[in-house]
């Protein structure tokens, strides 16, 4: 049997890093929270073993979803060892996480990552001290760079069988409440589990309760906190638990640490008293993210989409066309390729440089360290409307794709804010909605496109902001917020990480091209070729057309009452991209300049922001509908979630576009 080990540290500590040079694998690296919300499993370079990523914890007392996977690991699966990164620039806080993996007594080494950091920081780590203070073999690391990688590979691999646990002095009032449950547990692990289950680990104690009698349980554990209370003056048992494993840290820290006594004042924090500032910080976001979409749309993404729109309906086109008319093939299959997947398929493909530039700047701000402020900055704002700002790192995540940033949801503790965080991540404005954007923007505001997109990004943030106001009264109830959330070092990041951190966000917009836009498009030309009366029909007499037709009446008051626009909004259902297929292929355009010029006669520039605003916040799209499902764990939510994004896309609509009308806008 292949041998297993755990691979375990606290968020933003490099464990991702460290996990894809020893694997040699490629998962994302970002520095900030939140990156690893599930297990990953990676075969190290020598094939020997399997090395399982765990998702970063402070503890293993879980608070939220993704803390609850490490503990389950250790729960419930078959491993040899654990494999701890710790961050050396924070070590204190760290060895908190080892000590626990220690009194759990499993074969463990540490990854001492991040000594450069701590260099800079004024902190010199006595290694042989450390390890003879923690009896477990240490290796200095730089993940971000492999230094040291292969010899902690190479320890890992010859890692001892067995290990003495750490057995840390709790008091004889705890030291005997252990032994009770010991005469109940016939089971490995006793001390530890004992130890979780006094800490208030809350799977721990289900996992003893299918073991041992709940009523003795729950009656121990009130007559131990009581007597420790009354000895220690502690508030309750965790904290006295938490108040020795401090202690022995401090010690151990103290004499293996030596701190300069010139110590300068780290780079972050200067920066930071500006990012961070209480009046400034939501400004400079918003500047960040303003100058985001000026590289996208005005100075660099629209005249390279301009060339690859020119290419594919140029050379690409010209030449599918002569090959088909070289072998033979009939005028239908001619068509189909040329006017269904091609018009479909290549009008979204043209803001591909779009999506990428804006994916890089993004990269560049989650690598460098800058998207944890963010959370900071944003927590003043969003305790108001009922969540923290740990709540907008999925939706910032949610920029790329609403997918991971539902899934991301999992870092946030409390259940009511981890659900309504997933129901209100979709009203994000993903990758998908920004390529009709660029479609749109293009045609009605050449002059201004990089501030409509951004008008719609804020939009969709402000609409989630007053929903959660709305609606955490009655999920949360009265529950207590956490925020906790790692402040990372600024770094620039390294090219190649960058690089490939882009490539990872867009190449679903690429894929999607070659799937579901693909397939979408064949169907959609099919429809809009066929109806009732046969094949080849004028395409107003086509089943397309009929089904728009049926529900375009409902968007009437909303602008856009075509059939044209019914039809886009209804295949766009299955990915956001089809909208902009299906009216190349509907519109009949040769390029994304001539359905432009068709759609400044089909649309007012009002109209055209009105469906744009309703294509931002209507259904979600398909696959992000099935992860709501799988993170809720809750048909009925689902169902909640698609009602709230329909009804709000089209009430919101409703008064921006009648209030436009009276305003005079669309005239």
């Amino acid at each position: 049997m292949t041998a297993t080990f755990a691979l375990i540290g606290n968020p933003n500590t490099g464990k991702t890093s460290l996990f894809n040079e020893l694997t040699g694998s490629y998962e994302y690296v970002g520095n900030w929270v939140g990156v690893t919300v599930e297990k990953k499993v990676g075969v190290l370079k020598d094939k020997s073993a399997q090395l399982v990523d765990l998702p970063g914890v402070y503890s293993l007392s879980p608070l939220s979803e993704d803390e609850g996977v490490a503990t389950r690991f250790l729960l419930e699966e078959e491993y040899q060892g654990i494999l701890n990164i710790v961050d050396a620039s924070q070590l204190e806080r760290n060895l908190y996480l080892t000590v626990q993996l220690l009194e759990y007594g499993k074969p463990l080494i540490i990854g001492l990552n991040m000594l450069d950091v701590a260099k800079s920081r004024g902190m010199e780590i006595d290694l042989s001290r450390l390890t003879t203070g923690l009896q477990v073999p240490i290796y200095p690391v730089i993940a971000r760079k492999g230094t040291g990688c292969d010899q902690l590979s190479l320890a890992l691999t010859q890692l001892k069988d067995k290990q003495e646990p750490l057995v840390l002095d709790y008091g004889k009032v705890l030291e005997e409440a252990i032994q009770q449950i010991g005469e109940k547990w016939t089971g490995k692990g006793l001390r530890w589990l004992a130890l979780q289950f006094f800490e208030g680990n809350k799977m721990v104690r289900e996992y003893l309760e299918a073991h041992i009698d709940p009523a003795f349980l729950q009656e121990l554990y009130g007559e131990t906190e009581k007597l420790v209370k009354a000895e220690t003056g502690e508030t309750s048992l965790p904290h006295w638990i938490r108040r020795v494993r401090s202690q022995w840290i401090k010690e151990l820290c103290q004499e293996a640490v030596i701190h300069s006594a010139k110590k300068a004042v780290p780079f972050s924090e200067k920066i930071d008293h500006l990012v961070t500032h209480p009046l400034l910080g939501v400004p400079v976001f918003l500047l960040f993210m303003f100058l985001v979409f000026k590289m996208t749309f005005d100075w660099v993404g629209s005249p390279l989409s301009d060339i690859l729109d020119g290419i594919i309906t140029g050379p690409i086109t010209t030449g599918l066309q002569w090959v088909l008319q070289a072998v033979g093939t009939s005028q239908f299959m001619q068509d189909l390729v040329l006017k269904g997947i091609v018009a479909g398929v290549g009008g979204v493909l043209v803001f591909v440089p779009q999506i990428f530039i804006l994916f890089f700047f993004i990269s560049l701000l989650e690598d460098s360290g800058y998207m944890a402020r963010v959370a900071i900055v944003m927590d003043r704002v969003m305790e108001f409307f009922g969540l923290n700002g740990k709540a907008f790192i999925p939706m910032i995540i949610g920029f790329g794709c609403n997918v991971p940033g539902v899934m991301a949801a999992r870092t946030i503790e409390q259940p009511g804010e981890r659900l309504l965080t997933i129901i209100l991540t979709p009203l994000m404005s993903c990758s998908a909605r920004l390529s009709v954007y660029s479609l749109f923007v293009g045609a009605f505001f050449a002059r201004n496109q990089a501030m409509v997109v951004f008008s719609l990004y804020f939009l969709g943030i402000g609409v989630a902001l007053i929903l959660a106001r709305i609606l955490s009264p009655f999920m949360n109830k009265g529950r207590a917020s956490v925020f906790l959330v790692e402040l990372p070092p600024y770094r620039f990041p390294k090219w190649l990480s960058l690089f490939r951190h882009t490539w990872e966000k867009g190449k679903g917009f690429v894929r999607k091209a070659g799937t579901y836009i693909f397939g979408g498009s064949v169907l959609i030309w099919l429809m809009s070729t066929t109806g009732p009366a046969g094949f080849q029909v004028r395409m107003t007499e086509s089943y397309l057309a009929i089904i728009g037709g049926f529900i375009s009446p409902l968007f009437s008051p909303l602008g856009f009452g075509t059939w044209q626009a019914g039809a886009a909004l209804l295949t766009g259902f299955l990915a956001k991209e089809v909208v902009v297929s299906t009216m190349n292929i509907l519109y009949m355009s040769g390029d994304m300049a001539s359905l432009q010029g068709i759609l400044v006669h089909a649309f007012t520039p009002l109209q055209a922001y009105s469906l744009m605003v309703f294509i931002l916040l209507y259904i979600p799209c398909l696959a992000t509908i099935a992860v709501i499902k799988k993170e809720s764990g809750s048909a009925k939510w689902t169902w909640i979630s698609i009602g709230i994004s329909l009804v709000t896309a089209y009430l919101l609509t409703l008064v921006l576009y009648q209030v436009g009308l009276l305003l005079g806008i669309g005239t």
